[in-house]
């Protein structure tokens, strides 16, 4: 048999180190997954995200993890993160979207507009890092989770400002399951009004289910394919955060354009069409969807793992405070916007 030349050989013994040293890591995320996706499907309310997120800074920040699990780490809360995004376009049907989503596409851009220009505005007044201003506007005014994931590796956000800004957008979410559905019975609004306003001011995709259906059946569909529709918007928000960076940054714009393009946006799109025009079949969408919110899960153990629990604390209570500010305001102009419109 044919001997492989020295030069293969070598680098066969280089590649094997590289692959072998993000399984420690590797191995410490998707244990942390395992759990957290267990304790969500029990405390859905919660769900398995944000408990990865809290059992990863909990495991980080109480005991010294070996140097040998950091590449591992670092590859679930970047790469990872982006293939949830892929997985979770191939359960979406654009089709489905626009059909009955069209109703709220005013009052969605409108909401967006909101978030995104309060948390620059509001940021800058309190002093916010502007990474983590623009992280709590997208995850106020996008899809929560799903969308600080999306961004966070457009303008090379720190573990720590990920971890705060999902703990800070749960944290609205919980109080929005309660108060939103006895708002809108104070308002008399409509099962298609308050889907809307449930679907545009509610960020995760648990929460926007729970408050819904608890207001009504019609209610919590509408809800359902408002929040559908909102998520699309991932991608138009991810391009121009791309641009932004590339317009701001010292090389060539083309160039860094390249370096900073969230190719795996493009690919999200197009696993999204490729179910809307049923090429996936029937079954595969629904695994998409299921992989994509365990890769999540996954990825963000990641997070966890990579946060430093007193940098957050020294942050202080102000991104919460921005946080609650935007959230408000969405939840106001959602509302507004409608009345305006006679939605209700």
């Amino acid at each position: 048999m044919e001997k492989s030349p020295p030069a293969a050989e070598a680098r066969t013994e280089a590649q094997a180190p590289a692959r072998a040293s993000i399984l420690p890591g590797l191995g410490a995320c998707l244990g942390i997954a395992l759990v957290a996706a267990w304790l969500g499907a029990r405390l859905p309310l919660i769900g398995g995200a944000v408990l990865a997120i809290l059992i990863g800074i909990l495991v980080a920040n109480v005991r010294r993890l070996p140097a040998a699990t950091k590449p591992g780490i670092t590859f679930c809360s970047k790469k990872v993160l982006q293939s949830a995004i892929i997985a979770l376009g191939g359960g979406l049907s654009l089709g489905q979207v626009w059909h009955t989503g069209r109703e709220s596409l005013a009052v969605m851009f409108c909401t967006l507009a909101t978030a995104l220009l309060a948390a620059y505005l509001i940021g800058k007044l309190m002093r916010v890092h502007p990474k983590l201003a623009s992280l709590v506007g997208v995850g106020t005014g996008i899809c929560g989770g799903s969308a600080i994931a999306a961004i966070a590796p457009i303008i090379q956000a720190a573990d720590d400002d990920i971890a705060f800004a999902i703990s800070t957008v749960f944290l609205f979410n919980v109080v929005a399951v309660v108060v939103f559905p006895l708002i809108g019975h104070l308002l008399r609004l409509s099962d298609t009004g308050f889907g809307i306003w449930a679907g545009t001011a509610i960020n995760d995709t648990s929460s926007v289910v729970a408050a819904g259906y608890a207001y009504s059946q019609h209610a919590g569909e509408y809800a359902t394919i408002t929040k559908l529709a909102r998520t699309t918007m991932i991608v138009p928000v991810a391009i121009a955060f791309a641009v932004f960076m590339a317009r701001n940054a010292n090389a060539t714009g083309a160039f860094q354009l390249a370096k900073v393009f969230p190719w795996f946006i493009l690919a999200f799109l197009g696993a999204a069409i490729l179910n809307t025009c049923g090429i996936l079949g029937p079954v595969l969408p629904g695994w998409c969807n299921t992989a994509g919110k365990f890769l999540i899960i996954v990825a963000l153990a990641g997070v966890g793992l990579g946060t430093n629990l007193r940098a957050m604390v020294k942050t202080g209570p102000r991104p919460i405070l921005l946080g609650l500010a935007v959230w408000a305001l969405v939840a106001v102009a959602s509302l507004g916007i409608q009345a305006v419109a006679s939605q209700w």
